[in-house]
């Protein structure tokens, strides 16, 4: 299988993402490919890569993003594959609002088991399609940051703009 790979240009640095007939498989600010595949599901992983320069709906989703509309985003379908609580919980994160970050703790209620935090963190922790399912929402109970694959300095650059 072929993969679609986009590298755009963001305030937050670059952000490359693969995706297959108009469907997100990985997403991160970073300068390429290497970085996303380890979070793709090995039945989902691409063998082969084709450079492109657009990804219609999906490239203009970041756009709005990075202009100050995150719901496009949220609308980009994504492909991810885990066991039953972890894909919920990916879809959960999907409907957390922008600009109203949640807990570890609200996010496992959210998810249906308020006792799941640390599978909640997991949830996060291995969300391939990073801006698209914003596990930069949730954040400590003690309203630090946490962690962010891609840094706290991404993580507070894109809470910032979602709370503007």
């Amino acid at each position: 299988m072929t993969a679609q790979l986009l590298q755009l240009s963001t305030p937050d640095g670059p952000f490359t993402i693969l995706a297959r007939d108009g469907v997100v498989l990985a997403s991160g600010w970073t300068a390429g490919p290497g970085a996303l595949t380890g979070q793709i599901h090995p039945a989902l992983l691409p063998v082969s890569f084709e450079e492109v320069t657009t990804l219609g709906g999906i490239s203009d989703a970041v756009e709005a993003f990075y202009s100050g509309d995150p719901a496009p985003a949220m609308a980009v379908p994504v492909q991810q594959q885990s066991g039953p609580f972890r894909s919920h919980a990916w879809d959960v994160l999907r409907q957390v609002k922008p600009g109203f970050p949640v807990t570890y703790s609200e996010y496992a209620a959210l998810a249906g088991n308020p006792r799941a935090v640390r599978a909640a963190a997991s949830a996060c922790a291995f969300n391939a399609a990073a801006l698209f399912v914003p596990c930069h929402r949730v954040i400590r109970t003690d309203g630090s940051l946490g962690g962010f694959r891609w840094g706290l300095q991404v993580k507070e650059s894109l809470l910032a703009r979602e709370a503007a």
